[in-house]
């Protein structure tokens, strides 16, 4: 049986900080980092391909303010948006890297899968946003915005202005996961649980509603890697390692840590929310289930010797 690995692209995989978002910035992005994956792929692996949605998602819900208020249009709630963006991201991931097997004569099927995942309605996330969505700002534009349309913002921890938070609850199981897993163990290379899931909470017995919020993709993609029993599992971020006092004089890079460290750090405040936090507490909580190694890396160092942040059981 072929190896599974479940790969988490971070935001940066298709849009970058310092960039507008156009569909050919976007491609191209994807192309690089879809190209970055053949070391996984030229060893046979059964791959599944998470991403995030935060930058995209927070334009679709720009694109409906505006179209809301020019035009009438009815506005479409956070739900809805990642649904969208799950849509449009899965096609331009899976065009960017059907190109890149092209052009180095592989053959497999590629298949989105646009993913709902339940969330609790109660969860406390909605009574403290903390995922940061949409473009950077600077304070005095958060503040005008956030007294504009009710808004919550936050100063990015690296500095780079103020972006719009949303709800984050915690994700508690992935629907057709079966189907995700019978597909990848067929040798399909599938998308799935885009920008964390479309969240979902059960209004009634047997009955879900989509609900404002965006689930956190690394803590999704934990939870789909473990349930599809994968044997690795990769967090792709724009940094090359963890790192202990970040945004200082002084950081420090992680190589190693055990899961036991992991805890602790995190107890200690050294990894931010929306940032790197949620990719540790994935992190640990797929090596905690499995047994099994974790990696925090960017998709240049995949393969390489200094492969990133290795997160062991112990």
């Amino acid at each position: 049986m072929n190896k599974l690995a479940v790969v988490a692209f971070g935001g940066n995989a298709l849009l970058r900080c310092d960039q507008k978002g156009t569909i050919d910035e976007q491609e191209a992005n994807a192309y690089i980092t879809s190209n970055q994956l053949l070391t996984l792929i030229k060893k046979d692996y059964d791959l599944v391909i998470t991403h995030g949605n935060g930058p995209q998602v927070g334009n679709i819900l720009l694109a409906n303010s505006a179209g809301a208020i020019l035009h009438g249009l009815p506005d479409m709630p956070i739900d809805v948006s990642v649904a969208y963006s799950q849509g449009f991201i899965g096609y331009v991931i899976e065009q960017q890297l059907r190109n890149v097997l092209n052009v180095n004569n592989i053959n497999r099927d590629i298949i989105t899968v646009v993913t709902q995942v339940l969330v609790d309605k109660d969860d406390p996330a909605f009574k403290n946003p903390t995922k940061p969505v949409g473009p950077f700002y600077s304070s005095e534009e958060a503040e005008r915005i956030a007294s504009e349309t009710n808004s919550v913002f936050k100063a990015d921890p690296r500095g780079r202005g103020f972006r719009k938070v949303v709800a984050s609850p915690q994700p508690l199981s992935v629907f057709n996961i079966k189907t995700i897993e019978k597909l990848a163990r067929a040798h399909e290379i599938v998308i799935a649980v885009g920008g964390g899931g479309i969240p979902v909470f059960e209004v009634d017995e047997n009955k879900f509603q989509g609900t404002n919020a965006v689930i956190d993709k690394d803590l999704a993609s934990a939870l789909l890697a473990v349930g599809i029993n994968a044997d690795e599992f990769y967090i792709l971020t724009d940094v090359p390692k963890a790192c202990l006092y970040y945004n200082t004089l002084q950081p420090t890079s992680i190589d190693r840590m055990s899961v036991k460290e992991a805890r602790q750090y995190i107890e200690e405040g050294h990894f931010a929310d929306g940032s790197m936090r949620p990719k540790v507490k994935a992190a640990v909580y797929f090596t905690t289930q499995t047994g099994r190694d974790s990696l925090i890396t960017c998709a240049e160092l995949l393969g390489s010797d200094n492969e990133g942040t290795r997160i062991t059981k112990s």
